[in-house]
């Protein structure tokens, strides 16, 4: 009856676009109002920021996998051959006739097979670790370089739900903080013209430099995680304490799918959310 719930208080209109970006190596107070976070900053008060989310482990993949599998699969180290094997939330996606594509920054081409090129890394495309996207061609054929997203945005083509991995500069792993801020300054407005009344995009952070936890799977650090709509409470502080598996229970609820792994336990996000948004009809 709670899943049911939720998933009644998280469920968008069918017209609506979830876009979910996630950046790298940040703690919360360098996130916001630390140098070089402006946009960062503005958009969390332009939307709910989660003060008591924290990343899943160290380093980068376990956390990408928890995002979109729910589990990091027994997998701790950003190894390219290893693999995680079952359903996860492009598969879901798909499955329910749900449009979906991963816009990844640096790729040089979709479905791109090799661990790094030139400021493309694997390990932050959690979506070629499933075989079930992997080596199904027509599913693999969604995940693409960034490069596409201004194209899709120039056509108003966006998928339902987006996911947006820029490159190793643009996600602040290997540049200053206030790239990723620049970078996102850049993108966000774009994107925000097309998400839809009952749209929504969430930024944040894989893991943070300390190994700060909570909800006794999460030790990770505590991370920035923003989200930003016109059904979500501006200027709202979730105290809560939410993980990566709260994330991807969140996503799960509003596209009505099942929970996978470890977010059937999570607690979801919805506290972000206006008193009854996101009901359909």
């Amino acid at each position: 009856m709670l899943l049911l719930l939720a998933a009644a208080i998280l469920a968008p209109a069918a017209s609506a676009r979830t876009v979910l970006i996630v950046l790298e190596n940040r703690e919360l107070d360098e996130a916001i109002g630390g140098p070089g976070s402006s946009t960062l900053d503005e958009l969390s008060q332009q939307g709910a920021l989660a003060v008591d989310y924290h990343a899943i482990a160290h380093p980068s993949l376990p956390n990408y996998l928890a995002l979109t599998g729910g589990s990091t699969f027994g997998i701790g180290e950003d190894c390219t051959d290893c693999q995680a094997r079952g359903a996860n939330l492009a598969t879901q996606l798909s499955a329910a006739g749900i449009s979906w594509r991963a816009y990844m920054g640096g790729m040089p081409q979709p479905c791109f097979e090799g661990a790094e090129s030139g400021q493309y890394a694997k390990r932050h495309n959690p979506f070629l670790y499933f075989p079930a996207i992997a080596d199904n061609p027509k599913l693999c054929a969604d995940d693409i370089p960034e490069t596409e997203l201004d194209t899709a945005l120039a056509h108003h083509d966006l998928p339902s739900f987006a996911w947006i991995s820029p490159d190793l500069c643009d996600d602040a792993h290997s540049c200053p903080l206030a790239k990723a801020d620049e970078y996102l300054a850049g993108l966000l407005p774009r994107l925000r013209r097309q998400l839809g009344r009952h749209g929504l995009l969430i930024v944040t952070f894989d893991e943070g430099s300390s190994n700060a936890s909570c909800c006794g799977n999460a030790h990770g650090g505590r991370v920035a995680t923003i989200l930003v709509g016109p059904e979500v409470r501006k200027g709202a502080r979730l105290h809560h304490p939410y993980s990566h598996y709260s994330l991807l229970a969140t996503l799960e609820d509003r596209f009505g799918l099942p929970r996978l792994r470890n977010a059937r336990s999570a607690v979801p996000m919805k506290a972000a959310f206006k008193r009854g948004a996101g009901l359909s009809g």
